[in-house]
């Protein structure tokens, strides 16, 4: 069966291990499935509900799309572009804030976290982020989305969005309601510092974290100094349980293998902790260095990108103005 398939990611600037773990390793994953139709949107639109420096902004959606094809995803076969070149987002997003329910925002976590004890001074754009995240979702009749845990309940109230305006108007299946492709193990990689901690550019440390652009030395340099604890590797994987830090560090080495954390620790048993950082320093680099080289080179051509971006907005365009049309019959427009 044909997955039609829509992710988004923010362009942050200098994304990390985390970010190709997490999700793009699994975006090249389905990329490389021919049944699955793939859209990677660089979601500018969602980036704006925190201030931006304008000429920031524009050279970060260029690296999050050079950081796309550096890794493996191919745009001639999917289309990659910047949510902000699609206006039927923006105006999907008014359509389904009018069909979305307070109740239903206010039950979002995500907002609790991000806009902290001083709720009353949190833009409307932070607080209706969800709306705009359904609206990109059901734009392209799209059947699956790839979801950490922490955007599992953004997913179910895009359904609750969806099933709501098609009962509402009495048009069965018009939207589409997604199902999530959830990364089982090695969705969230923590700091390096702190195995307690999700890893991220925020930290103030960058040894804290292993960013796509790193070079050889940098990378080994940073699981040399990575935090760990003063016992041998583990032997069982309940050892882990209180040891956050050997078992973030087992989980990169088992995602970048392709390995069962299981296996790993039987790979690694009893072993000291600097033979494992030497082997793990390595295969970092095998992985990373190519991906940050290709990235350095796509960033040095600029007029590449913005075509790539040209192109995914053209065809992301034709599909998204053929759904509004539809919608603005449903509704008397």
């Amino acid at each position: 069966m044909e997955k039609k398939i829509f992710s988004g990611v923010q362009p942050t600037g200098n994304l990390h291990l985390g970010n190709y773990l997490g999700a793009i390793k699994n975006f090249v994953k389905l990329n490389d499935d021919t049944k699955n139709k793939c859209i990677f949107c660089v979601v500018d639109l969602h980036a704006i509900t925190v201030n931006q420096d304008p000429q920031k902004l524009k050279d970060n959606i260029r690296e999050t799309v050079a950081t796309f094809i550096a890794s493996g995803i191919d745009p001639k076969r999917n289309i990659i572009f910047n949510q902000s070149s699609v206006s039927a987002h923006s105006e999907l997003a008014w359509i389904l804030s009018c069909t979305a329910r307070m109740g239903w925002l206010n039950r979002m976590t995500q907002f609790k976290e991000k806009a902290g004890k001083d709720k009353e001074k949190a833009s409307i754009g932070l607080y209706s982020y969800p709306v705009l995240m359904a609206a990109d979702i059901l734009l392209y009749d799209t059947t699956h989305v790839p979801v950490g845990d922490d955007q599992k309940q953004h997913l179910e109230l895009c359904r609750d969005i969806a099933q709501k305006f098609n009962n509402d108007f009495k048009v069965n299946d018009f939207f589409k309601l997604p199902e999530p492709l959830i990364q089982k193990e090695f969705s969230r990689i923590m700091s390096l510092k702190d195995g307690l901690k999700k890893m991220s550019k925020s930290e103030l440390s960058d040894l804290s974290r292993i960013n796509l652009r790193d070079e050889k030395d940098q990378i080994i340099n940073k699981i040399k100094k990575a935090k760990t604890d003063p016992l041998p590797m583990p032997s069982i994987i309940e050892d882990l349980d209180k040891r956050p830090e050997a078992k973030n560090l087992l989980g990169i080495y088992s995602s970048l293998n392709e390995s069962s954390l299981k296996k790993s620790i039987e790979e690694f048993s009893g072993k000291n902790f600097s033979d494992f950082k030497e082997t793990l320093s390595q295969v970092l680099v095998d992985k990373i260095t190519p991906i940050s080289i290709e990235i350095k080179k796509l960033l040095n051509d600029k007029s590449h990108l913005d075509n790539v971006l040209e192109e995914g907005s053209k065809k992301a365009n034709e599909i998204a103005l053929k759904k509004v049309k539809k919608i603005h019959e449903i509704l008397g427009f």
